[in-house]
C-alpha cells in the first residue's frame, strides 16, 4: 500500500526567511562562524574607483564567496557555480542574498579579474589570512614539514603543440656550486672552468647552452609532462608544503615539464621563513640530491627521506660497494684496487678512476664494467657528506617515523584536492590564472579545516587517544609516540 502525494502544498504561500532554510549544520554556517570575511575591503582598497559616479560594482565580499563557493565544493566552472546559487538556499544565505534576488551573470568574476585582480596578489593574501587565522587558533604543527610536487592537466590539446628552442635556464645553487668547484680544482692544481659569462681569448661571449621543447600553441605556459607509465599531457605542476595535520602552509606553480627538485628551493624558503620553527622536513626520493640536502642541513633542519634503490644494471657492483677513504682521498672496489683522484667536473662530482693494467686481469672486472678500455670511473659528488649524514638521519625511528606520515598528510592534501576541490584539471589557461586556482583551492581546504575544528571545539578528541594506543600494536604505539 502506498499514499500518493499532494503537490498542492507546493503552491501554498508561506511566511519563511532565508535565515531558517538554510540548514543549521551545513558547512557555510560553520565557514561563516569560523573567519570575518569583511578582512577582504582592506584587502580591495585601490583596486576600485573612490568616485561616486555611475553603477556601483558587486560587494567584493559577495563576490570572493561565489569563488570560495566553487572551490569548496569543486564546481567545474563559474557558469555551473552561479547554476547552483540559484537554487541553493545555503550559498544564497552564504552570498548575503535573499531569496529572490538576481544573482550575478557568471561573466562577472571574469570581467573583475581582467579589470581589477589580475597581476595582484590578492588570492595568495587570502590564502595566507585563512593560514593565520588557524596558526592563531593553536591549530598548526610546524614542527615537521611535508613537500611534494603534483601535476595538474592543462587545458590544451597535445596534439597542438609547436617545437622551439630555449636557453637552459641555471639553478638556483649553480653560483655556489661553481665557486666550490674553482676551490676545489684549484687545490688540486687544475684550471678552472670557464664560464657562460667568461668571454673567449678574442672577446666574444660563449653561447648559451640550448634545449629544445614542446610547447602548446593553446596554452604556451604549460609544459609537456612525461613520467612513468603516464600518458603525455601538457600539465602545470605545483609544489606543495603542508604540517602534521594537513593545513597547507605554502605552495609554487610551473610548468608541467619542471622537475619537483628545481621548484625546492623558493618553497622551502617561502614556508621556513613564515614557520621557522620548523624542525624536519619530509621529502620523496626526487628531492634527494646533494643540494637539497645541503640546503636542509645547513639551515640546521633535519632531513626525512626514503630508500632510492641504486640505478644500476643487474649483475653489476652497487655504487655503496666502492668505499671511499676520507683520509687518503680514494675509492677501494670490491677487489681492493685502489681508485685515484682525476678531476672534478663541471656538474660538481669527483671522478676517480682505476689502473686499466690491473682491471684487465680483474677476475671481477665483469661485475664492475665492460669499458674497452678496461678503466672503471667512481663519481662521488662534492656535497655527497650531505647525502650521508641524510641516509644516517633515515635509520633513526624518530625522523623515519615522521617520513612515514607522508601518506596521511602531504598525499592525502593531494588526493583531497584533486577528488573533492576540482585540482585534477583546469580550464584556466596561463600561469597567473592556474596559480589564482590553486591558491583559492588551499585556501578553501585550509578554511574548510579551520571551521570544522573549531566547530567541534577543538582539532582532536584527547579522550579516544588511550583507547587508540590500546588497540594498535606495540610498534605501532612507538611510531606514533616517536611522532
Amino acid at each position: 500500500m502506498h499514499r500518493k502525494k499532494d503537490r498542492m502544498g507546493q503552491r501554498e504561500a508561506k511566511i519563511v526567511s532565508l535565515e531558517d532554510l538554510a540548514p543549521q549544520n551545513h558547512l557555510l554556517r560553520k565557514i561563516e562562524k569560523a573567519i570575518d570575511f569583511s578582512f577582504i575591503y582592506d584587502e580591495v582598497k585601490g583596486m576600485y574607483s573612490e568616485l561616486d559616479w555611475g553603477k556601483p560594482g558587486l560587494d567584493p565580499v559577495s563576490l570572493f564567496k561565489i569563488v570560495l563557493i566553487q572551490y569548496l565544493f569543486g564546481i567545474r566552472s563559474m557558469r555551473q557555480t552561479i547554476r547552483e546559487i540559484e537554487v541553493n538556499v545555503a550559498y544564497r544565505w552564504f552570498i548575503g542574498y535573499d531569496l529572490f534576488e538576481k544573482v550575478p551573470h557568471f561573466s562577472t568574476f571574469g570581467k573583475n579579474y581582467s579589470r581589477r585582480f589580475a597581476g595582484t596578489d590578492i588570492f595568495e593574501r587570502i590564502f595566507l589570512h585563512i593560514l593565520e587565522e588557524a596558526v592563531k587558533c593553536g591549530f598548526v604543527d610546524a614542527s615537521a614539514i611535508f613537500m611534494d610536487g603534483t601535476h595538474i592537466k592543462a587545458s590544451a590539446n597535445k596534439r597542438k603543440n609547436t617545437k622551439e628552442e630555449i636557453a637552459v635556464s641555471a639553478r638556483i645553487y649553480q653560483e655556489q656550486l661553481d665557486k666550490e668547484i674553482d676551490a676545489e680544482r684549484e687545490m688540486y692544481g687544475k684550471k678552472p672552468f670557464k664560464r657562460e659569462d667568461d668571454s673567449d681569448d678574442d672577446g666574444t661571449p660563449p653561447a648559451a647552452e640550448t634545449k629544445t621543447v614542446t610547447k602548446s600553441t593553446t596554452d604556451p605556459e604549460c609544459g609537456l609532462f612525461h613520467k612513468g607509465e603516464h600518458e603525455q599531457q601538457f600539465a602545470y605542476v605545483t609544489g606543495v608544503a603542508c604540517d602534521r595535520h594537513n593545513f597547507v602552509l605554502g605552495y609554487n606553480i610551473a610548468p608541467g615539464n619542471t622537475h619537483d627538485s628545481t621548484m625546492f628551493d623558493d618553497l622551502y624558503e617561502d614556508v621556513t621563513e613564515r614557520f621557522p620553527e620548523a624542525e624536519a622536513v619530509a621529502v620523496d626520493a626526487g628531492y634527494k640530491i646533494p643540494a637539497i640536502m645541503k640546503t636542509i642541513l645547513d639551515s640546521e633542519r633535519i632531513p626525512c627521506v626514503p630508500y632510492k634503490r641504486p640505478m644500476k644494471k643487474e649483475g653489476f657492483f652497487k655504487k655503496y660497494e666502492y668505499v671511499y677513504d676520507e683520509y687518503y682521498d680514494c675509492i677501494l672496489c670490491p677487489a681492493d684496487q685502489v681508485l685515484k683522484y682525476s678531476t672534478t667536473n663541471r656538474d660538481g662530482y669527483r671522478e676517480y678512476k682505476s689502473d686499466p693494467s690491473i682491471c684487465r686481469e680483474c677476475p671481477k672486472r665483469m661485475q664492475c664494467t665492460h669499458s674497452k678500455s678496461c678503466r672503471k670511473v667512481v663519481t662521488r659528488h662534492i656535497w655527497e657528506p650531505y647525502m650521508e649524514a641524510a641516509e644516517e638521519y633515515r635509520y633513526t625511528p624518530q625522523y623515519k617515523a615522521i617520513y612515514d606520515l607522508r601518506k596521511e598528510t602531504i598525499e592525502r592534501v593531494f588526493g583531497d584536492a584533486k577528488e573533492k576541490h576540482g585540482m585534477r584539471y583546469t580550464q584556466l589557461r596561463g600561469l597567473l590564472k592556474v596559480k589564482m586556482q590553486v591558491a583559492l583551492t588551499f585556501a578553501c581546504m585550509n578554511l574548510k579545516k579551520l571551521a570544522n575544528w573549531l566547530h567541534k571545539g577543538g582539532h582532536f578528541p584527547v579522550f579516544f587517544l588511550p583507547l587508540i594506543l590500546f588497540f594498535l600494536p606495540c610498534h605501532k604505539r612507538c611510531t606514533l609516540a616517536a611522532a
